[in-house]
This record gives C-alpha cells, structure tokens and sequence, in this order.
C-alpha cells in the first residue's frame, strides 16, 4: 500500500502498550522486538510480494531474503519461518514447488529454518514468510538512534524496482540484469553481522518506501536530519537508461508524495535521479548509521565478510527533525 495511505489509516487504529514490547510500529521499525527474559527477546516481521522476476526458484530466494532483512536490520537472528502463500494453481503446480524450494533454500542459507505456513488461491501469486528472531534485549540495533555526526553507509546497490518494470515490460531479459537479481537475493546476513561486530548507532533496510522513504522514517525516529551525496549512491547497471524512458514504478510517485517537502534537490540533481532515489526496492541493502570513528572500521569488516557494496553515502546533520538534502 501507498506509505501515506497507511499512516492516515493507522493513525486511527491505537495499539496496546505493553512494557516487554521493546520495538514495534510507532517508530516504523523494520521488525518488532519483544522481551521475553532480560537475556533474550524476541524478533519478529512478515513480508510477501508479487513475483519481480520470471524465474520462479528466484522469485522464492528473493522472497525469503527480503522477509529475513528485517530480522538482520535489527541485528537479530533468524530461527524459525512460516510460509504465505497466495497462488493460482492454473499457472500450474510445479511452479508453485519452485518458489517454495527457492524460499526454503534460501531460508536454510540463513541458519533459520521453514515449519510450515497457509496457503490461499489467488489470481495473481505472492509469496512471502513470517520470521522470528532472537536478540538480547539490549543489544538490539533500532532505526531510532542515528546521532549527529555519523556517516551513512549503504550496502547494495538501488534501482531494481525500475528493472522489475522494464522487465515486465519485456524490454530486458532476466540474465541480462542478473548481477542485480543476484544482489537483491543475497542475505544480508553477513551486513548485519559486521554492523554488530564494529558497534553501530542505527539501522533500517531499504524496501518498499524507498532509499527517502526509509532514510526518512530513521531521521524522524531519531530526531535527525541528513545529508546525501548523489553521486555516492550506488545504483544497478542501466538503471538511468530504463528510468529516462519512464519506467519507474507507481510506487515511486507514492513515496515521493510520502516524503514530500522534507527533501531538498541540489538543482543539479535531475528529475531521473530523484526518481532513483525515490524507487520503491526489494531485500534491498541496509542503510547503517555508524559514528565517524567507526566508519572505516565498518567498510572494512563489511569487505571482510564479502560484503560487494560498502558505500559511504552520507551523513546525519543537526538540522529540522526528518529533513533530507540531496547535494
């Protein structure tokens, strides 16, 4: 759903408060944390899509590494997962064991593992998982804490919402943007895991809302604003070329809606650019809020762990609370 859709709707739906829930929706946290003991919380999320790509065992992996992006967002480890299934059973079941071998692959890549799920008939596919987690329940990493000062950093590429929609289009073939639908079905289990070892402020991964959108949900938790440096951020091969013809996605418009006037263009940033940055992803990277001293610490444990996208594409700023400039 359009981002600002769902907050006029969930304004008027007030949740119970409870004392062990640590993380939930006020801040727009990727996950939600609950204290079950003083050494041990829950984690937990739930996502499911509509197929981005042809393939379905790839469609199934990127499936289960977006939903398992969350968990790692908030440091925490994945353990136990349960399948949703939306299907229409005409395109033909042999598919539909496809996507569910490429979900549970992918899920036992993460060391977690699938105990069953639901499935619905449905017109259109979309498949996903609900994920549970553990964390220390003082050790886990929110998008609520970004300080002034720190650096940003970004670890995949952006741009592949513009792919999926030259590729419905059929303007590109799947195997001409697999170094993107490799990135995009990557954990990002091996991020998490550096974050965690150098110590960072905050985090959040970039999904639907955007890199804005996401980055913006953060500097408002935290009580922050931004810099960005455009040209920094990377973005997937023929990205500009597919967005230049007008293929960006709708959703791309609701978040630019959704972040509005809390973002400012350098005037050297053309409207392609904006648009990038506004491109709804999926299992996206995760943005890192880390202090400056840290910073370098960081791009080097995330080259380490093989971590191919380590870029430094920012900085948080004093300035009004949410407000993003793009230079």
């Amino acid at each position: 759903m359009s981002p600002c859709d769902l907050a006029s709707i969930l304004k008027d739906v007030p949740f119970k408060k409870d004392k062990n829930l640590l993380r939930g929706i006020d801040d727009a946290e990727d996950a939600a944390v609950y204290r079950l003991t003083n050494e041990l919380a829950i984690v937990q999320t739930v996502d499911f899509f509509t197929p981005i790509v042809n393939d379905p065992y790839l469609f199934g992996q990127i499936a289960a590494a977006n939903s398992l992006s969350d968990i790692y967002a908030m440091g925490g480890e994945p353990l136990i997962v349960l399948n949703l299934v939306m299907f229409n059973p005409e395109i033909g079941l042999d598919v539909l064991k496809e996507i569910l071998l490429g979900g549970r692959d992918k899920i036992e890549e993460s060391g977690a593992i699938v105990a069953g799920g639901h499935t619905v008939e449905d017109k259109e596919p979309k498949f996903g998982f609900s994920v549970t987690g553990a964390v220390h329940p003082d050790k886990f990493i929110s998008n609520a804490n970004a300080k002034i000062g720190d650096k940003l950093v970004l670890t995949k590429p952006i741009g592949m919402g513009i792919l999926a929609t030259a590729l419905k289009g059929e303007l590109v073939e799947e195997e001409d943007i697999m170094d993107a639908i490799n990135s995009i079905r990557a954990l990002n289990k091996d991020a998490s895991l550096a974050m965690k070892e150098v110590g960072v402020n905050s985090c959040t991964d970039i999904t639907g809302f955007g890199f804005l959108g996401h980055l913006m949900e953060m500097l408002l938790a935290s009580g922050t604003a931004a810099v960005i440096w455009a040209d920094a951020i990377p973005k997937f091969e023929r990205v500009f070329e597919f967005a230049k013809m007008g293929l960006v996605p709708a959703g791309a418009c609701s978040n630019r809606k959704y972040v509005g006037n809390r973002v400012r263009f350098d005037s050297k940033i053309n409207e392609i650019d904006q648009d990038i940055l506004f491109d709804p992803q999926t299992s996206g990277g995760l943005l890192i809020s880390v202090p400056t001293d840290r910073c370098d610490d960081l791009v080097t444990e995330l080259k380490r762990r093989n971590v191919s996208t380590r870029a430094v594409i920012g900085e948080i700023v004093s300035g009004n609370v949410g407000t993003i400039e793009v230079v």
